[in-house]
């Protein structure tokens, strides 16, 4: 078998490979341009919410679930006893999707479903005390991760990095958010 020499080779039975054409040259290289602020905050967002999820993804991978099923258990557990119509909202993902997530969650006993008291057609969502645990589980390394990063902030920036992710949100999901989250 031939040697494959890719420097250009010399001689002595190696084959070479042709070099790439090369562009015409303009002149020397220069520094690319200037990128706007904003893409050095959009790959700080990319990085910080791959570290933001990587402990619960660990722990959801053993009970096979996803981080829809860690948001379905997260909100539930914050809500007990909202309407799935609610839920769909807040996650804005497809009925079908729900429902997907809600009957493993269901049948493995982390979330339980009743009828509305009233409206018997209402599905109200509930944590079962394992669905409780499994959120604490999810939400403790996050919330270790969020304390450590605000420790490093004196009030003015704590209150900047919490108007700063308010202002991410689309304005007109803005009130029914602070409405959510009870601030």
């Amino acid at each position: 078998m031939a040697d494959v020499n890719f420097a250009g080779g010399s001689g002595s039975g190696a084959t070479s490979l042709p070099e790439p054409p090369r562009e015409p040259s303009s002149g020397p290289i220069s520094d690319p341009p200037a990128e706007p602020p904003e893409i050095v905050l959009i790959e700080l967002l990319f990085y910080a919410y791959r570290d933001f999820v990587s402990d619960p993804d660990a722990v959801l991978a053993r009970f096979d679930f996803g981080r829809a099923h860690h948001r379905v258990v997260h909100f539930v557990n914050r809500q007990p006893g909202m309407r799935v119509a609610d839920l769909l909202d807040i996650l804005k993902i497809t009925k079908q999707s729900l429902g997907r997530v809600l009957k493993q969650l269901i049948d493995t006993g982390y979330i339980e479903q009743v009828p509305g008291p009233v409206d018997r057609r209402q599905r109200l969502l509930y944590p079962t005390e394992k669905g409780r645990a499994l959120s604490d589980r999810l939400t403790e390394p996050q919330a270790r991760r969020v304390r450590a990063a605000l420790a490093g902030l004196d009030a003015d920036g704590r209150r900047a990095a919490e108007q700063f992710l308010r202002m991410m949100i689309d304005p007109e999901e803005r009130d029914k958010v602070a409405r959510l989250i009870g601030r």
